[in-house]
């Protein structure tokens, strides 16, 4: 009998352990009740961002001076939306083992990488670990920069390696597999010529050479506008600047509105650090220096972050709304829980809303003492959930951040298995490399199939 109770007991206490592991499976799937008060706060914003203080940017060309043209780009007669005619590209690339692109479905991009073939040393892979903002917390944590190519700044390690983005078989490999997972328009991050974040080097000049990678394999490319010192003054010009050089190429992004106009589309990224009546002067009819109705004119979408940026979105004249982190919970603009009600709001006042879906979130190989927000991917559960949740409010356009994010864990690049004698990376096991692609692949037809029943 005594034998008895005790396999019992141990019967009993292993359901119980088994339990808890499932309800702490699912928190990190949906957790409820986390906001801006509850330890995150906007005060952890600055350090999330850590691209975004304009205090920050650097030029390495004294007043910004454009580079070198690249040569003519070839001119498409074709304006592009979801339901228009692509013009195939020459190719020795054979696209019809690819699945068809959904150009409703954006992701974001990186350009910034940088190794010793390519770039003579290693750019963003070497990224130094962010201090806690209280001194206290901070000397708790351990300091100082990632050394590559062993030791990355990522808690996950990429199938190519420490790349450099300026590789062009890199380049190639990205956009294969942007194409393998149906993705149709690679949202690029963008700084002007000269200009880039604190961590890294101009960027601009590889614009057209992703435009080129991107035309291969039928993709289209958009431009998510990062913060830089005097960015609401400037932007006009550089706006300019990118329609003027780019805007003719056929893997331009432009997507047709429902007055029948083609016009690209710009994300605005952190656009709160502006005023309303600031981005009014640029993205309002009446505005002192108006881009509507004239050759510059564009969807422009703001980053929602708190409830209040709603209301300060429509004062400032924007198009529409996105929400970008990957971390449920973390800002109201971020928690699939506020969907449904950003998404009546902007209906409610001409907007679109454009929710970003993300993998999972983890940046403790920059921010150590940030573990709190890491969202676990649960083997591509919490990516599927929020795909799940963002079809349930019937968006335009849906982002996913990000194809190669890689600071922030949030990337769905291929990874692998790596360890050294001191570092142990997260992977994609018991899954492949691709399995992220396979998944936003699986998802982008949904998103496709669901989308005509909405228009029926």
């Amino acid at each position: 009998m005594a034998r008895f109770r005790r396999k019992m007991w141990i019967t009993l206490l292993l359901f119980l352990l088994f339990v808890f592991g499932v309800m702490m499976g699912l928190k990190t799937l949906r957790p409820e009740g986390v906001g801006f008060v509850d330890g995150v706060g906007l005060e952890l914003l600055p350090h999330l961002r850590y691209r975004a203080d304009p205090s920050n940017r650097k030029s390495n060309i004294p007043g910004a001076e454009k580079p070198a043209e690249s040569g003519t780009l070839p001119r498409n007669s074709k304006m592009e939306g979801l339901h228009s005619v692509t013009r195939v590209p020459t190719s020795d690339e054979n696209l019809d083992h690819f699945p068809a692109v959904n150009y409703d479905l954006h992701a974001f991009y990186y350009s910034w990488y940088g190794n010793q073939q390519f770039d003579g040393k290693y750019i963003h892979w070497n990224h130094p670990l962010v201090p806690h903002w209280d001194p206290k917390i901070a000397s708790s944590y351990p300091k100082g920069r990632h050394n590559p190519p062993e030791d990355i700044s990522s808690n996950f390690y990429p199938e190519l390696g420490a790349y450099s983005s300026r590789d062009p078989a890199v380049l190639n490999a990205h956009m294969k597999q942007f194409r393998a997972a149906a993705i149709g328009v690679v949202a690029l991050s963008w700084y002007p010529p000269g200009l880039f974040d604190e961590n890294g080097e101009s960027t601009e000049g590889l614009v057209p050479a992703i435009l080129e990678a991107a035309h291969k394999y039928q993709l289209k490319v958009t431009f998510h506008i990062e913060p830089y010192e005097g960015r609401e003054n400037s932007l006009y010009n550089n706006l300019k600047y990118i329609i003027d050089k780019y805007g003719s190429h056929p893997a331009f992004y432009r997507r047709k509105t429902h007055t029948g106009r083609n016009l690209p589309m710009f994300y605005i990224y952190d656009s709160y650090l502006t005023s309303p009546g600031s981005w009014a002067n640029l993205f309002s009819k009446s505005g002192s220096n108006s881009v509507r109705n004239t050759q510059y004119d564009a969807l422009f979408i703001a980053l929602i972050v708190e409830e209040k940026h709603k209301n300060e979105i429509i004062q400032a004249g924007f198009d529409g709304m996105y929400t970008y982190f990957a971390t449920n919970g973390f800002s109201h603009g971020s928690s699939h829980q506020n969907w449904q009600t950003i998404k009546d709001f902007c209906d409610g006042n001409n907007l679109m809303f454009i929710p970003s879906v993300g993998p999972g979130y983890i940046d403790t190989s920059i921010r150590a003492w940030n573990n709190h927000n890491t969202r676990n991917r649960v083997n591509g559960k919490y990516y599927e959930t929020a795909f799940s949740t963002a079809l349930l409010v019937r968006p335009e356009i849906i982002t996913i951040t990000s194809f190669n994010e890689w600071h922030e864990g949030t990337q769905i690049e291929k990874a692998v298995p790596k360890k050294s004698s001191q570092i142990v990376y997260l992977d994609y096991l018991p899954h492949k490399p691709g399995i992220y692609l396979e998944l936003s692949r699986k998802w982008a037809e949904k998103f496709r199939k669901e989308k005509e029943q909405w228009l029926i």
